[in-house]
């Protein structure tokens, strides 16, 4: 039994002859009287009585006629909802932290500009949390930097970036021409929580070279990490593209480390079998697209 079944079964009922049924259907009376037919196989009854060329709804038939259009009624409302849906697109995006103060609204604004019918919401937080909001189907596509272990997620590379260490112009250290990682051992350090690439990058490269730090501040808000170290309150490992304002004005300053700088890859994430619809396929085209220099 199907919704074609149920639907030929009704319009049958409204016009009280196969013929005029197969008319308003756009099919050949056959077709209509081999699904009523089969309908009166699968339940193993009766609906219509055929007598002297009309056809006369039995009790049987009676039974099936409310339950058939609150079906289809249903299935009506159903098509309309995902039709819908279809032409007004959700796209659930997650970013870490630097994706979401750097880089994400260049993004938007062309992808609103090129579909503007395309709903986007935006989630930021760190990189583990994201990975996991994949995993989960609670977003749709992330734009993460650092490591993403999990095999069932496919990465693109779109941009690189760097960390560098920072301080407030005030800072003992400010004024140094030139450092190497060892004259940072002892010093206040102003660090991301836990599951923070930044954290995790910046601790692994230190542990490397055992160096310690006095943790005097963690938080998950990236403006309050700036304010402390331009307050004055310890050194931080951050996104050069997040202070470039600050290093600007002068109130940030960039250490200049002998070490390799920290770089790592930002890339554009989404599960292997997630399925990509349009709106989702171009604003992913719209970040592989996009410039390092643009962001």
């Amino acid at each position: 039994m199907t919704i074609r079944h149920l639907k030929i079964f009704l319009t049958v009922y409204e016009c009280n002859r196969m013929s005029a049924a197969a008319q308003k259907l756009y099919v050949s009376q056959p077709t209509v009287s081999q699904a009523v037919a089969e309908l009166e196989k699968y339940y193993g009854v009766r609906l219509f009585e055929r007598m002297s060329q009309k056809l006369y709804i039995t009790e049987a038939g009676k039974k099936l006629l409310p339950y058939a259009r609150h079906i289809l009624d249903s299935f009506e409302k159903m098509e309309l909802e995902m039709k819908d849906a279809g032409e007004h697109a959700i796209l659930r995006i997650g970013c870490s932290v630097s994706v979401g103060t750097c880089m994400i609204n260049r993004i938007l604004d062309e992808a609103e500009a090129k579909m503007p019918e395309l709903k986007i919401y935006v989630t930021v937080d760190n990189s583990s949390a994201i990975e996991k909001k994949l995993l989960s189907n609670e977003v749709d596509i992330g734009i993460v930097e650092g490591v993403i272990e999990d095999r069932d997620l496919e990465l693109t590379p779109l941009w690189e970036d760097e960390l560098v260490v920072v301080c407030g112009k005030k800072y003992p250290l400010s004024g140094r021409k030139e450092l190497d990682i060892y004259n940072l051992d002892g010093e206040n350090l102003i660090s991301r929580e836990s599951g923070s690439i930044e954290r995790n990058q910046l601790e692994l490269l230190f542990e490397e070279k055992n160096i310690h730090f006095n943790r005097c501040f963690t938080c998950t808000n990236t403006e309050a990490i700036k304010n402390a170290v331009i307050c004055g309150r310890g050194i931080a490992m951050l996104p050069k593209r997040m202070v470039q304002k600050e290093y600007k004005s002068g109130e940030i300053v960039i250490l200049p480390l002998r070490e390799t700088p920290v770089k790592r890859m930002i890339h554009l994430v989404k599960h292997k079998d997630k399925f990509v619809f349009e709106g989702m396929r171009q604003v992913m085209e719209i970040c592989k697209a996009t410039p390092d220099s643009y962001v």
